[in-house]
């Protein structure tokens, strides 16, 4: 089996016109080379949370997750979208087989402990049952590839006791590509890159080393939430995964032609 490619999809692009697009171009991918698919939910979950009565707590970005929203994260993550993704690989002629970290703990966690985060202030924060990613079952991934099958993970994880945890999806996909050797991570949301102008498309970067990265962070050209985007990609990336992807508002074609044009796209990130 060839390296594969790590596709992280938000749910903002799931939930999106983009889907029938990037699902084509995800299928043609994996007639080239493997295709592993990790996907969040973050707009779909807080939507159900408010619709159930439950009130959202985010701390810098990062949702506090206790009983109750754990509960959410599965049917949106596990359930709605995992299913309503791989309906649209298969439209596109793809083998999808729909996965959750409990599923042979094919993504092993380990609950979080208490950390600083920045722009929360000092003291350390508990997020609740939000995990770490401890390890991959990359067998079970390498025999679904082998045989031919794209495999889809929703972004939960699972502790040794059963226990299940809420992860946010590019920390989970960045995993994913180093256990596996990735040829490369595309993460897709609904931007095209980084930009040096938020409203300027054309201000698109191609290409992007972790210095260069860290400088536009410190200049302030890289705000919001870019800057953990980057950052999670940089420790991907000093883990052993070989490039990062960042792209969005796609063309057809346009991730097949990224990944074997690196920069040509959207933002490649480089050691």
């Amino acid at each position: 089996m060839s390296a594969p490619v790590v596709i992280k999809l938000g749910g903002e692009v799931i939930a999106g016109p983009q889907l029938a697009i990037v699902a084509s171009d995800i299928a043609a991918l994996a007639k080239q080379h493997g295709v592993v698919v990790v996907h969040g939910g973050g707009p779909q979950a807080t939507a159900l949370q408010e619709q159930l009565g439950q009130t959202p707590v985010k701390i810098a970005g990062r949702r506090v997750t206790d009983g109750p929203t754990l509960d959410v994260m599965k049917m949106v993550l596990a359930g709605k979208l995992n299913v309503d993704l791989c309906a649209a690989l298969v439209g596109a002629g793809a083998s999808p087989v729909g996965l959750h970290g409990a599923s042979s703990r094919v993504i092993a966690a380990e609950k979080r402990p208490p950390r600083v985060y920045g722009g929360a202030g000092d003291a350390p924060i508990d997020l609740g049952l939000v995990g770490d990613v401890t390890g991959v079952n990359a067998a079970l991934l390498a025999l679904l590839l082998g045989a031919g099958y794209l495999p889809v993970l929703a972004c939960l994880g699972a502790g040794a006791d059963g226990q299940v945890y809420n992860i946010n999806a590019d920390v989970v996909a960045n995993r994913v590509a180093v256990e596996l050797r990735a040829r490369g991570i595309a993460l897709i949301s609904d931007v095209p890159g980084v930009l040096r102008d938020l409203h300027d498309p054309s201000s698109r970067i191609p290409r992007i080393t972790i210095a260069e990265g860290r400088a536009l962070i410190a200049e302030g050209v890289v705000t919001k939430g870019m800057i953990p985007k980057l950052e999670e990609s940089f420790a991907a990336i000093a883990a052993g995964a070989a490039r990062v992807h960042i792209v969005g508002r796609l063309s057809t074609g346009d991730l097949v032609r990224e990944i074997s044009d690196p920069g040509s796209v959207g933002t490649v990130l480089t050691p």
